[in-house]
């Protein structure tokens, strides 16, 4: 048994030979993975965060996607997801079999993994590999209250250089995602001493516009210019602020009818030719489907409707953007 299978036990090994999938070659396009950063293309690649068709099985989510004009899914592999870690032998290859017969190549994934001796998140990194994902989102983290922000940093950095290194074994991106709150890379800043610690290559930032523009405000410009070597790919998503329950909060809105600039964030995508895989996120409300909710109380084809408006927007903005 070569040193990749080694994560799985005899049992698990069986199963995935049963399947074809422990024999298939791990990603023959390498080069390609360690190239963040290449020339952007006439239109962007947009995959569709599965979450928002958690109330769909795999068949009916693949094929919905397919129809709404998506390039793929960002599939949900973690908890409350379309994909369970501790069933991820077993489901993850009947939710890639329906993807490929829709035409949707399994690419992205948004994951729980963050420990890289935890057996669990190695499984599921192992069993995606295999199947051919390139890119997945990590857990998050939060700075714990008996440590230094400074400290937990160093903690952090030196956890993500360890799973930096299964990454580069398994040939498959790691990303951590900017989340506005009292998240660890909220501001940005705070994030590049934890990936400067790495070499920044299996390993990096998905970056969200949205929540960097709640946090950054209109220093958002800033943030981009800074973490842009480590961008490895982004989510898109709009909001507006707005009062809830007497409070200042930020509203999540289709894209388009908030404060994200997308013509000006497009144009410096392009211009730090940034080309990377793109996740779409609909977080405003779509009757449950937002909350990844496995029963909405909408008509799914005005979730369908939405979802295909804000890829259409995307598309749009992307070719006026200069």
């Amino acid at each position: 048994m070569s040193k990749r299978q080694t994560f799985y036990s005899r049992r698990e090994f069986t199963k995935l030979s049963t399947m074809g999938i422990a024999s298939l070659p791990l990603l023959s396009f390498q080069n390609e993975l360690e190239k963040k950063i290449i020339v952007p293309q006439d239109q962007l690649n947009v995959h569709l965060f599965s979450k928002h068709l958690q109330f769909l099985n795999y068949n009916e989510m693949s094929a919905a996607a397919a129809e709404m004009g998506f390039n793929g899914l960002d599939l949900t592999v973690r908890r409350k997801g379309h994909v369970l870690p501790e069933h991820v032998i077993d489901d993850l290859p009947k939710a890639v079999e329906a993807m490929q017969k829709q035409g949707l190549s399994p690419k992205m994934m948004s994951t729980n993994v963050w420990d890289a001796n935890n057996i669990t998140h190695k499984t599921v990194l192992e069993t995606a590999s295999h199947l051919g994902f390139t890119n997945y989102r990590t857990d998050w983290l939060k700075y714990p209250e008996d440590k230094s922000i400074t400290l937990s940093q160093t903690l952090f950095g030196k956890q993500a250089r360890e799973l930096e290194t299964l990454n580069e074994k398994l040939r498959i991106i790691g990303s951590y995602q900017n989340h506005a709150g009292n998240h660890v890379g909220a501001p940005i800043w705070d994030l590049l001493p934890i990936l400067e610690a790495t070499k920044g290559k299996f390993i990096g930032c998905q970056y969200d516009i949205r929540h960097a523009v709640v946090e950054g405000g209109e220093s958002w410009e800033l943030g981009l210019r800074r973490i842009k070597p480590f961008i490895n790919s982004i989510v898109l998503k709009d909001f507006k602020w707005g009062i809830v329950d007497g409070q200042w909060k930020p509203i999540n809105v289709p894209l388009g009818k908030g404060m994200v600039d997308f013509k000006r964030y497009f144009s410096l995508l392009k211009k730090y030719k940034i080309n990377v895989p793109v996740s779409l996120h609909a977080e405003y409300d779509l009757g449950g489907a937002e909350k990844g909710l496995s029963t909405i109380n909408i008509n799914k084809k005005e979730v369908f409707r939405y979802l295909k408006k804000d890829l259409e927007y995307i598309k749009d903005a992307w070719k006026r953007s200069e």
